[in-house]
């Protein structure tokens, strides 16, 4: 036992000197190279791009059934009531009140949005992204999520419209 353990280790000194020999250091004489003049490319000017869920748009209309609408001085807080119950049962899946969700925050919106486009998009989501620009550019901005059609009537959206009124 002893012999090999002998035999082992002269073996593995004589791989270490055979293997660690000496280094020669060569030196390399320096050299220049001339970089080539560097240029400075200015990035291209772009306007300041505004989220479409931020444009504002007070003269389109939209796509869809909804082509004129009446919106008293008064706010009527029955139609305000039922608005909130059908938006709180229909489409709090994709929208907050108050912040961006998997759709725009619905609050303000009748300062950005004409109330016929509104309508239009929540009574016929699928014909105003495929023809209303603007409704194509939140489309784009919210990932492609398209809006569901929840088979509202007129009745009911117009109640969500009057609900849309009092948020701020």
């Amino acid at each position: 036992m002893k012999v090999t353990l002998k035999i082992i280790t002269v073996l593995f000194i004589t791989l270490l000197i055979s293997c660690g020999g000496k280094e020669e250091k060569k030196e390399e004489a320096p050299t220049f190279q001339q970089k080539a003049p560097t240029e400075k490319k200015e990035a291209p000017k772009t306007e300041t791009a505004v989220k479409a869920s931020e444009k504002i748009d007070l003269t389109n209309k939209g796509v869809g059934p909804i082509t004129s609408v009446d919106l008293s001085a008064d706010i009527d807080q029955s139609m305000v009531a039922k608005g909130e119950d059908v938006f709180k049962k229909m489409c709090t899946a994709c929208h907050r009140v108050d912040k961006k969700f998997i759709g725009p925050a619905p609050n303000g919106i009748l300062e950005r949005r004409t109330p016929e486009w509104v309508m239009n998009m929540i009574l016929n989501p699928e014909e105003m992204t495929k023809s209303d620009p603007l409704a194509k550019e939140l489309l784009i901005e919210f990932n492609g999520s398209p809006m569901a059609n929840q088979n509202l009537t007129e009745e009911e959206a117009r109640a969500v419209l009057e609900y849309f009124r009092t948020l701020k």
